[in-house]
């Protein structure tokens, strides 16, 4: 089926949904926020319902919830999450009105008995949810982490369908995609680099965090311009009632949160603004040095006499203002920095800087909702290697997004535009020395439509993008589609789908052991054929993806989720690691395959995901299994990518104990069977020759050339480490906590491969047996 065809259906479908919910006479509508009474912090997530009626809203991460199609008269609105008091608020419904309510909960333990909806329950019945995983705060305390402090990055690791590298600077591939071909979103702003080299670190603290959305595949819409997966963060506004913050320091690393009211609520629904700021440094390459003796003297480990050479700062601010009505406008900006230096054998460099703004309008007497962002970022990464030709790259950007949401009762209709803009510029050497110098720009521009139908016990959730990339001038026409059945309520069936572009290159050798380095390039026309030899079409990356399963609530509070997928690259732009001559008039007469600078694959990614959890008072559970085969093809070679992990196994355990529950232990064991490689065969010396036959090879010194094996065709050893954190808190008074921590990194001192260098024939191994323990004190 073509996809004009497929599109046409869509828009059909799309258009009959919203003319069955255009006519709702005589009905009225009762929206507003849920906030923590002590805080004033949006509640995510919570139930909002009418009592004894079955309508009801579920609060998206701004709080927000919308209860519409509601026939005039006098209701209770009913509202319950745990940790709250549940509260109950009598309401008038006026037809043809809107009822604006904010509703503050306060902590307690106590629930409504006989009451016991749980809003995830319910949004697993109304929402689609395949290949999505949702992460809060409290979940990203289970995993441990050196030094205790809870990261992003570990929790990342354990989601089903991501593929990590260990501790090789973070890099997650995700169902298949690549690192560039994730999209990553800090309250609406693109980051090009979220994990610090070590991999042990994001860049975001965990502490502001709100929400993360992360969709391994087949993603809804709204979002766009990359070919594999998305991660939507969200971070949290500052205290609107009192200044309060957090002092954490580790053998490793320390910071700092600080945030308070600039203007107080006088009283409940008043506007206020606040503010958030946060800092973080690292003193690994002078601490490791101290607290880390290794018994090996020959530079195999990563951590052993010499330290753990990495620094990083990470800085982020934001400024909040909410109006009487729930509006709301945040200004932000970020600058994240990291160096590693291991003496011998590279140097690596990065920044990141960004400032933007979004906002959300709740315009009263009318059905939609506004929000939007705009945003600037600015990424460079070096790295200088022994015998290699330094690489560098920067990227600069900024997005624009504007989106408008209308409720029918459980159904949502969404819609917006998205202006994005990229620079970048590359310095970067292929295998064999010769250098690529490119500039690029883009400007894409992208609408999209999507709209959320409930048909009994069906829910459908179609929607259409279509992106113009201004730099190559060609339309993307892009439809998804979500569709889930409740078979019953506690077994469901769901599939999610769709066809996705991008523009984005990235730099990464596949000769490279391990990856370290990545670059951006916007896509280049100077390309060769596709992977089936023939002229290309277009210049645009392409990727469609397919994804099935089902999910049921077992006995004894255990979840079960499975998932199969496939991702069908089509086109992906790649380094050409088959040029041998420069682009220019001498060698027009050359194939384009041994002289252009990149060059089309196609590729398939397959695999199954299992997930099984369990989270009941003091005991948290999460064991995944991974299975994946993902494969490429150049036009030339068929092999399998850095990345062709086949099985990763994820048991994560979290246990709270003691008369106050002040103690908790927490533990992970990962295992990954071997990642591919190239080997090498020999060395020579490469001589350019480039006096012609007048040069004098007998005294002309030439580089180092490698010999390689067949492309991927080596697998590393496989992958395992078990990691444990004890934390025991003390309550010092209502608001001050402080908490004790001592965490231990690879309990059994497994020697994981880190980085290997061709030349030297060196090894480094990942981190050993790593002892910490750090101390955090709330306020």
């Amino acid at each position: 089926m073509s996809v004009k065809k497929i599109l046409s259906y869509c828009i059909v479908i799309i258009s009959l949904a919203i003319c069955s919910n255009s006519s709702h006479a005589q009905t009225g509508t009762v929206r507003g926020f849920v906030y923590d009474k002590e805080t004033g912090e949006p509640i995510l997530f919570t139930n909002v319902l009418l009592q004894g009626t079955t309508f009801g809203s579920t609060t998206s991460p701004e709080g927000l919830y919308d209860i519409s199609q509601v026939p005039p008269g006098d209701y209770t609105l009913i509202i319950t999450c745990i940790g709250y008091d549940s509260l109950l608020l009598p309401v008038k419904i006026v037809a043809d009105e809107i009822v604006n309510k904010k509703l503050y909960l306060t902590k307690n333990s106590i629930t409504l008995k006989g009451f016991d909806v749980s809003a995830k329950k319910e949004a697993d019945k109304v929402d689609v949810q395949i290949g999505i995983t949702k992460i809060t705060p409290a979940e990203l305390k289970m995993v441990p982490t050196i030094g205790g402090e809870p990261d992003l990055a570990q929790f990342l690791q354990i989601v089903p369908g991501i593929i990590s590298t260990g501790d090789q600077g973070g890099q997650l591939y995700i169902r298949g995609g690549t690192p560039i071909q994730n999209l990553v979103l800090l309250d609406g702003m693109t980051i090009y680099n979220p994990f610090h080299s070590i991999g042990l670190f994001s860049v975001f603290d965990p502490d502001i965090i709100r929400n993360a959305d992360v969709y391994t595949g087949g993603f809804n819409a709204q979002y766009g311009g990359r070919l594999s997966s998305v991660m939507d963060i969200t971070t949290r506004d500052g205290n609107k009632k009192y200044y309060s913050g957090k002092i954490a320091a580790n053998p490793f690393t320390s910071k700092i949160n600080f945030e308070g009211p600039i203007s107080k609520p006088e009283k409940d629904g008043d506007g206020s603004v606040s503010f958030l700021v946060t800092a973080r440094t690292s003193y690994l390459e002078q601490s490791s040095k101290i607290l880390y003796k290794s018994s090996k003297t020959d530079s195999t480990r990563l951590a052993d006499t010499s330290g753990l050479p990495y620094n990083f700062l990470d800085f982020y601010g934001k400024i909040s203002m909410t109006g009487s009505s729930g509006s709301k406008i945040d200004f932000f900006g970020f600058n994240f920095a990291d160096q590693v230096d291991f003496p011998n054998l590279y140097t690596l460099k990065w920044t990141s800087t960004g400032f933007g703004s979004n906002f959300i309008l709740v315009p009263n007497g009318s059905a939609v909702i506004i929000d939007g962002t705009f945003a600037y970022s600015n990424y460079g990464i070096s790295i200088v290697e022994p015998d290699n030709e330094p690489r560098s790259s920067t990227i600069n950007s900024f997005n624009f997004g504007l989106n408008f949401t209308y409720f029918f009762n459980k159904d949502e209709f969404k819609y917006g535009l998205a202006v994005s803009g990229t620079k970048t510029n590359l310095q970067f050497f292929n295998p064999i020395n010769l250098q690529i110098n490119q500039d690029g720009n883009s400007t894409e521009f992208a609408g999209y439509l999507k709209y959320k139908k409930i048909i009994g016990n069906f829910v459908m959730e179609p929607g259409i993008r279509v992106n113009l990339y201004g730099s190559l001038g060609e339309i993307s026409p892009e439809p998804r589609l979500g569709l889930k059945y409740n078979v019953t309520d506690k077994f469901r069936l769901k599939f999610s789908g769709g066809w996705y572009s991008q523009n984005l290159v990235s730099t990464t050798s596949e000769l490279d052991v391990v990856n370290l380095f990545y670059g951006f390039l916007t896509g280049s026309q100077n390309i060769t054929n596709g992977s089936d030899g023939q002229p290309v079409t277009s210049l645009l990356q392409k990727a469609r993806h397919a994804i099935m399963g089902f999910e049921v609530d077992l006995p004894h509070h255990f979840e079960l989720n499975v998932e199969g997928y496939i991702k069908d690259f089509n086109q992906v732009e790649e380094i050409n690691p088959y040029k041998i001559y420069p682009d220019d008039g001498q060698n027009s007469a050359k194939p384009s395959i041994l002289r252009n600078d990149f060059i089309f694959e196609n590729g398939v990614a397959r695999g199954v995901d299992f997930l099984l959890k369990y989270d009941y008072k003091r005991l948290y559970l999460w064991m995944v299994y991974d299975y994946g085969y993902n494969q490429r093809n150049d036009g030339v070679q068929t092999y399998s990518p850095l990345w062709d992990r086949a099985n990763s196994i994820n048991l994560v355990g979290a246990y709270t104990f003691g008369k106050k529950l002040d103690w908790s232990v927490d533990a992970r064991w990962n295992y990954g069977s071997g990642f591919p490689f190239t080997q090498s065969q020999g060395f020579y010396e490469q001589n350019t020759f480039q006096q012609g036959i007048n040069t004098n090879y007998t005294k002309t010194n030439g580089t180092l050339g490698i010999i390689y094996g067949p492309l991927d065709s080596g697998r590393l050893p496989d992958f395992n480490r078990f990691d444990v954190t004890v934390k025991k808190k003390w309550e010092l008074s209502k608001r001050s906590t402080l908490e004790a921590n001592f965490s231990c990194i690879n309990v059994f001192d497994r020697e994981n491969i880190f980085y290997y260098n061709r030349i030297l024939n060196q090894r480094i191994n990942q981190l050993p047996f790593l002892p910490t323990a750090g101390l955090s004190l709330t306020f």
